[in-house]
């Protein structure tokens, strides 16, 4: 299970995923254009500016990432989406486009695109415009100069929208996450001493293409020993030696929904140490997915599982050794997007809510052990994506 085989033939034995979800499908980003509309308009909103990014491509399937150039998705009620977009990029832009009916505003590069995204908003009387949180300072002050309306942050409106997955975007992501433990189990598999992060790093990203993630690892983590006990890792090349915790977190994206999955574990012999606080660590976990009822508010999961750790003498709160981070992060199309499983969140658990479980223990300058797998929300309660590891001695089961 940990060790015995190589890369090569861990490549070699690899096969392109079979079974794979649908796309995000016409009439579901049409819902979802009418669903911001509505909130929009309970809001007391006239418009909303959605910037390239995450949210742009939600509502469109338009996957840009933001640049200095302004493009840009402009809702208003009762009217077609408008995409303000530089006139060189439409052809990109209408291919990119997921839905059927729109207008466009294209602009020169000698041209102001604000101040033409503010004469069509003065054109259809909008006095209050809602933006994207993704838009930069900048770009944000730039589209507040050019007219006369209020500008409002517009992060909880869109979260409305995005936070409740549908079954088609958590099929996407139940893909990914399949995927990736597949990726999870093989990378166990390569591991003998003197084996480096990079290697292990390089491996994860194969592994992930040849499986069928078209980009390959969307992230990497590797640590090994003293290094676990870095959330986020440290800047340098470890080696891998007999008794070091290994700790990897990884993930990769299909049509853009992510999957992001930590396995820790130990290459050789577990001390009893390790081993306890592998058990408190898998205890928290459970926890707080027993906490996550309907309607329960978000943080009754951080609160669950910091209890757990807490009565075993770790903590409180975010001291260490303990839990130095939040439970858990909402995941879509973002990797890391709201709702949290944070003390202070009281978002209520809706079905279609999606969520990481991964409440890390850190021993400073020792190690550190996280277990993440990822749930989503029914109307029962939490459902498993992939099932938690069963222990520290058969980390993906037999």
């Amino acid at each position: 299970m940990i060790g015995g085989s190589t890369i090569e033939a861990e490549l070699d034995n690899l096969q392109a995923w079979t079974d794979k979800a649908a796309p995000i499908s016409e009439p579901e980003y049409l819902a979802r254009l009418g669903k911001v509309e509505t909130e929009l308009t309970r809001a007391r909103g006239d418009a909303l500016i959605v910037n390239a990014g995450m949210s742009l491509r939600y509502f469109s399937g338009v996957g840009w990432g933001a640049t200095e150039r302004l493009v840009a998705m402009v809702s208003v009620p009762g009217r077609k989406p408008l995409f303000v977009c530089p006139n060189f990029e439409l052809g990109s832009l209408e291919a990119s486009l997921k839905i059927p009916d729109f207008d466009v505003l294209c602009w020169e590069e000698d041209e102001d695109p604000y101040a033409l995204t503010a004469d069509y908003l003065t054109s259809v009387g909008a006095k209050t415009v809602y933006i994207d949180p993704e838009f930069s300072f900048l770009m944000a002050s730039r589209l507040e100069a050019a007219g006369d309306y209020a500008i409002r942050e517009a992060s909880t409106l869109i979260q409305l929208c995005r936070a409740q997955k549908s079954p088609a975007e958590i099929a996407l992501m139940q893909q990914a996450k399949n995927m990736t433990l597949e990726v999870h189990r093989r990378t166990a598999r390569i591991l003998r001493p003197g084996i480096s992060t990079a290697e292990v790093t390089r491996f994860i990203d194969l592994a992930h293409r040849s499986i069928g993630a078209p980009s390959g690892s969307s992230f990497c983590i590797v640590l090994f020993g003293t290094a676990t006990s870095y959330p986020h890792g440290v800047p340098y090349e470890q080696y891998l030696e007999d008794g070091d915790v290994v700790l990897i977190d990884t993930g990769c994206t299909i049509e853009g929904y992510h999957s992001d999955i930590t396995r820790t574990y130990v290459f050789g012999d577990a001390s009893d140490e390790i081993r306890h606080h592998w058990n408190l660590e898998k205890a928290a976990q459970l926890a707080a997915f027993s906490a996550a009822k309907p309607g329960a508010p978000c943080e009754a999961t951080d609160c669950a599982a910091r209890k757990v750790l807490e009565e075993a003498g770790l903590g409180p709160h975010y001291t260490l050794p303990g839990l130095p981070h939040r439970t858990g992060h909402g995941i879509g199309l973002s990797i890391h997007e709201g709702p949290y499983l944070v003390q202070g969140d009281k978002t209520p658990l809706a079905t279609g809510m999606c969520f990481s479980n991964e409440p890390m223990i850190v021993v400073p300058g020792q190690f550190g052990i996280r277990l993440e797998d990822h749930f989503y929300m029914t109307e029962t309660g939490p459902r498993w994506f992939t099932q938690p590891s069963p222990s520290i001695d058969e980390p993906f089961g037999r």
